[in-house]
């Protein structure tokens, strides 16, 4: 058997390190106080999320899962409410409001996008229907305008998961002050990371002052419970890793756009296989996210054969996302409720994407290599 050609695994969202000096200086800052949780480091690292997103609001939370079913809660939606969500996401996006007992509904996607398409997000309102939950695929913003228009038509608020969208622009504006209130995550495997860690942004000040004491056991500023609430704290050092890596952030996006131009040029040519976007016209993108489609039609060979022959090169490609939520447990158990079908778009797009290692752990000969397996495979048959 021959050995394979990268002797340590390239994978997808291996994580960025910020200076490793400064990080231990920040923990050794919250050592020396005895102050290990939502302290000084969080205090600071909502101030920065705030300037870089513009947002006037920013509430730090342990994970991004536990800040959107905070923001949802928050703005009243509760058991037995419906919320509509794209079923082209991590399934995180729908097992967060399932969790607290809120019904997911999942709507199709613009396949140029792989965002939450207005016009199907219409057709999905009921009179149980209590917000509006897009994702911003890979970092390319959504409709926001097209979005807020549904919204507003039916008086309802639009919270968007922003998991990927940190550093990204529409209109000029950054990604985090669209909608009622957008959740980031910091999980390790995003560009800018707090090893685990998200984040509420918003405008609202009276959301934000809700989600402060919902993510403390429901604890006010007048340090009284007064409503039922959740330990959804950020710890300091966490706070730490993402202060770090936010110190840093400009320069991953930089790599992140170097690997992306090389695997746009190293592609180029090759017809069964298409580099997707990261942005239009002058926008600004993270492209924490390089993912090409496959077109089995034009050589014979699927993107689940790419991904295996990447695999067996020491490859970890990701299908995001595949399968898409409604296509999996519990979900696929009751279409009726949870996904109006058909949902053609969501689904030929999750059979057809592949996400290529990217970031500041790869460089220029490893991504040439990569590109090398795809096209040897595509051109095989």
């Amino acid at each position: 058997m021959s050995q394979p050609m990268f002797s340590e695994p390239l994978h997808v969202g291996r994580p960025n390190l910020g200076d490793r000096e400064r990080f231990h200086e920040l923990v050794d800052s919250a050592w020396d106080r005895r102050w290990l949780t939502a302290g000084p480091l969080g205090e600071e690292f909502e101030e920065r999320l705030a300037a870089v997103t513009g947002t006037r609001y920013c509430v730090a939370v342990c994970n991004a899962t536990v800040g959107m079913q905070i923001a949802v809660r928050a703005l009243g939606v509760g058991p037995g409410d419906e919320v509509i969500v794209p079923s082209f996401t991590w399934v995180a996006t729908a097992h967060a409001l399932s969790w607290i007992g809120v019904v997911p509904v999942f709507c199709d996607i613009d396949p140029d996008t792989a965002n939450a398409d207005p016009a199907h997000v219409a057709q999905l309102i009921t009179p149980r229907t209590r917000a509006i939950l897009p994702v911003h695929v890979f970092g390319r913003p959504c409709d926001v305008d097209g979005l807020a228009a549904v919204a507003d038509r039916h008086g309802i608020p639009v919270v968007y998961d922003a998991a990927h969208g940190l550093g990204s622009t529409i209109g000029g504006r950054p990604l985090g002050g669209f909608g009622a209130a957008e959740v980031l995550s910091f999980h390790a495997t995003k560009f800018v990371n707090s090893f685990e860690g998200g984040a509420i942004v918003t405008n609202d000040e009276a959301l934000a002052r809700t989600a402060r004491a919902m993510r403390n056991f429901g604890i006010g500023e007048d340090r009284e419970v007064g409503s039922v609430g959740t330990n959804g704290k950020l710890n300091e050092g966490a706070a730490a890793m993402g202060l770090a890596s936010l110190e840093v952030m400009e320069s991953i996006i930089d790599a992140n756009r170097t690997n992306y131009e090389q695997y746009d040029k190293e592609l180029d040519g090759v017809s069964a296989v298409r580099l997707r976007p990261g942005t239009t016209g002058d926008e600004r993108s993270n492209l924490q996210y390089v993912v090409v489609e496959i077109d089995e039609r034009v050589s014979g060979v699927d993107r689940d054969d790419v991904h295996d022959a990447l695999l067996r090169e020491n490859v970890l490609s990701r299908r995001y996302f595949h399968p898409c939520c409604h296509e999996t447990e519990p979900y696929r158990r009751a279409p009726e409720v949870h996904a109006p079908l058909p949902l053609p778009h969501s689904e030929a797009l999750s059979r057809r994407v592949l996400a290529l290692p990217t970031g500041t752990a790869i460089g220029a000969a490893e991504i040439s290599g990569i590109c090398q397996i795809i096209r040897r495979t595509v051109q095989a048959r």
